[in-house]
């Protein structure tokens, strides 16, 4: 490019898709959180499976992006989107249609694996497509911000269409996944890499998946309450069967779901640790806060929505914040950092319930723990990054979405069991709690890590602003 400070109007172009399929994915995993109880009266939903409409997507989310990754890598980014957007589409047409929760959650099953495809699809698209340069920079600003703001655009977009029928948070995907297609065509893509008669690691994938989807099935039998206790031994078993045969299948397979090479980076190791955690703590508050602010306090979907905002602005606060001080602390202070000030608004929450007033108890407690949040998304994908080669960066962030998303649903699952087995608002007190005391887990992680290079660089910190968080 000569002028490199200019965009050319094929970047553009490119930056607008990507844009746009970015703002989708994160609109349509936040706006759900405020539709839930519309959708459970609508549909005849219990309380327990509720959750599922989070799982149902976050599952498949986690399970299959590895594999996605390897689909781009084998088949090239435009042909991977084109059919991620088709998937994703064809899922939000069923999700709109859909009479009983079975069909509504089979529907989140499919858009969860299509963007498995779409997040890594779009990474690559990004990378080819500004390759160097301050437009590479102001590019992955721009997707990060789109990402972000996703996050408290989708919660308020989902009260206000909510208000008309929680079906339209499906329907409005249609044109944007439409004007997706056909903005790619019209792209650079991706170079392939490797033999399209390749084996991809798909026995890997589901048993992984597999494992886990089956020990959030025993914790909802348990959450259900129910006084058989064989649905729950059953599932129980499989799990630990499942895991097992996944282990032993990755440390013998030839195409194994994690690369070996990732598994001897001990950052990695504790990037994909940090993810968990923060899943579990500030990751699910969104999950166990619109249930309260509806089922307790009787607050309408749009009001829920704008009662979020403040959370949500945080949230994108504690990225930019994060950002600036990796600067100045190692990656491991500010991981600790964002995890202390996540517990401590948490727990601020769990012990102000009982006030009435928005004000005093809700909005101190959504303010710091978004900036935690937000801190702790940033720093735990810079620590996880900080060994590992460029060649494997790719694999390394979809490695922390997988165990992000992975514990978002043993973390929901356990927080549903809370909320139930203890009525009222002192059952959201306690999942608060919960939430709070995994946060606490996480300042441990931080506290006990050390690092050969002290300090992120520069470039790395700068980097990190740009680092979209989407619970």
């Amino acid at each position: 490019m000569k002028d490199v400070g200019k965009m050319s109007p094929v970047q553009r172009l490119a930056l607008i898709t990507i844009g746009i399929a970015q703002l989708f994915i994160a609109v349509d995993y936040s706006s759900v959180y405020v539709a839930m109880p519309s959708m459970g009266a609508d549909l005849g939903m219990s309380e327990v499976s509720l959750q599922w409409i989070i799982t149902a997507y976050g599952l498949p989310f986690a399970g299959f992006m590895l594999l996605g990754g390897r689909l781009v890598d084998r088949y090239g980014a435009v042909r991977t989107f084109v059919f991620g957007n088709v998937a994703f589409g064809a899922a939000s047409v069923m999700a709109a249609l859909a009479t009983d929760g079975g069909l509504l959650l089979g529907s989140r099953v499919v858009q969860g694996l299509a963007a498995a495809v779409l997040s890594p699809a779009i990474l690559a698209l990004l990378s080819v497509n500004f390759p160097d340069g301050p437009n590479r920079s102001r590019a992955y600003s721009i997707w990060g911000a789109v990402g972000a703001s996703g996050l408290a655009f989708g919660v308020l977009l989902g009260g206000g269409l909510t208000e008309i029928s929680w079906r339209w948070i499906f329907i409005i995907n249609i044109p944007l996944v439409l004007v997706c297609i056909a903005g790619v065509l019209k792209i650079s893509d991706a170079e392939k890499h490797g033999d399209e008669n390749s084996r991809v690691p798909i026995l890997s994938t589901t048993l992984g998946t597999a494992s886990v989807l089956l020990l959030v099935l025993a914790l909802t039998f348990v959450g259900e309450g129910t006084s058989d206790a064989a649905p729950i031994a059953v599932t129980g078993a499989a799990a630990i069967i499942v895991t097992i045969a996944f282990l032993v299948n990755e440390r013998r397979s030839r195409t194994p779901l994690v690369d070996r090479a990732l598994r001897k980076i001990s950052t990695l190791r504790r990037g994909a640790l940090g993810a968990a955690l923060y899943m579990s703590s500030v990751g699910t508050e969104f999950f166990i806060i619109t249930l309260y602010l509806q089922d307790q306090r009787d607050y309408s979907p749009v009001a829920a929505g704008i009662a979020f905002l403040p959370l949500a602005a945080f949230v994108t606060l504690g990225n930019i914040f994060a950002g600036r001080l990796l600067k100045r602390l190692t990656v491991a202070r500010t991981l600790g950092l964002g995890f202390a000030i996540s517990a401590a608004g948490l727990l601020l929450l769990a012990f102000s319930l009982s006030i009435e007033s928005y004000w005093i108890a809700l909005l101190p407690g959504f303010v710091i723990s978004g900036l935690g949040h937000g801190m702790v998304y940033t720093s735990m994908f810079v620590l996880g990054n900080t060994d590992v080669k460029p060649e494997l960066s790719g694999s390394a962030g979809s490695l922390i979405t997988a165990s992000q998303y992975s514990s978002a649903a043993f973390g929901t699952a356990v927080l549903t069991i809370i909320i139930v087995a203890v009525q009222g608002s002192a059952g959201f007190a306690w999942g608060f709690g919960f939430n709070a005391l995994v946060a606490v887990a996480g300042i441990a992680l931080a506290a006990t890590t050390r690092l050969r290079g002290a300090e992120v660089s520069e470039a790395e910190a700068k980097d990190s602003e740009a680092v979209p968080s989407m619970s």
